[in-house]
């Protein structure tokens, strides 16, 4: 398959595989339950959606970049929270329910932020004669076939067949894992000779984001007065992107390769941070039940 192949093929087609799978671990409930507790979701959507783009935005101003590098690192900030942040907030103790009720929120507003965002950053740091040559609509459309529809097929099929779905969600956790490592070594591969000339530069600012955000994250949500765990769940959710949506859309929706290289270092390298910090908050954290550990999701 050829490189081309591989960005506009099977690119879209694995990460609706990912998607879907997320959606089979979903329930109504999950997105009613941000109604019962709306400080905590209202927080974690103002660190998520503002404050992540505002910190990344800060970080690229005062260690500039290359335009398209500085563009890839604020498509990573405008995309919705990874499923690895279930996993990570259940090894941290946190609040396993607001992680899934954020995720699954997350990956649908996503439609409308991520376009915002992307164009705004294409003006800014490519020059207004370099942005999206298409209207935003046409993204969100794009986006919408990539996240929401996926999603939404997923959650009907546990609804419909839930038995079968129970049945299947451990391949489709599997399936989803190794869809992941394909989406980021094909990234690797196709486009080495970027990675080996903007490493240096991209690995401690994208280290340095993460880091900053898992701690901006909790400090946020403790001081707009959340419990403990709770906090964790809106720091882990902050700083753990969909590096595998920033890929595709670098890869297919924007055709620039150069805007994978942020996403890609930093879909690895925010594995590093998330875990040094579940496991140090884990420590001193009394034992808890999950809400529902069956339906965490593999890392995407």
């Amino acid at each position: 398959m050829s490189g081309d192949q591989l960005s506009t093929v099977l690119m879209p087609l694995l990460l609706a595989l990912i998607m879907f799978s997320l959606g089979l671990g979903l329930l109504p409930a999950d997105f009613r339950r941000i109604a019962a507790q709306p400080r905590a979701f209202l927080l974690g959507f103002a660190c998520h959606f503002v404050l992540l783009p505002l910190v990344c935005f800060g970080l690229l101003s005062v260690f500039p970049l290359p335009g398209a590098i500085a563009v890839g690192f604020m498509l990573i900030a405008a995309c919705p929270t990874g499923t690895t942040s279930n996993l990570l907030t259940y090894i941290a103790r946190g609040d396993v329910a607001l992680a899934l009720s954020f995720t699954a929120a997350a990956s649908l507003m996503t439609i409308i932020t991520l376009p915002v965002i992307v164009t705004l950053a294409m003006g800014h740091f490519l020059g207004a004669h370099q942005q999206i040559d298409f209207p935003v609509g046409f993204m969100m459309i794009q986006i919408f076939a990539m996240l929401g529809l996926p999603v939404s097929l997923g959650m009907l099929a546990h609804r419909a067949w839930p038995r079968s779905v129970q049945r299947f969600e451990p391949l489709a956790t599997r399936l989803s894992t190794l869809a992941f490592a394909i989406i980021v070594i094909g990234a690797l591969v196709k486009n080495w000779a970027l990675f080996e000339q903007n490493f240096s530069v991209v690995a401690p600012l994208a280290l340095a984001l993460n880091v900053l955000m898992l701690i901006l994250g909790f400090a946020v949500a403790r001081l707009g007065r959340l419990e403990r765990r709770q906090a964790v769940t809106i720091a882990i959710e902050t700083a753990m992107q969909n590096a595998t949506l920033a890929i595709v859309i670098g890869s297919t929706v924007l055709r620039d390769d150069a805007l994978v290289v942020p996403a890609a270092i930093y879909g690895v390298l925010m594995y590093v941070g998330g875990l040094v910090f579940a496991f140090t908050v884990r420590r001193s954290a009394p034992p808890v039940v999950p809400e529902r550990p069956d339906e965490l999701i593999a890392p995407r």
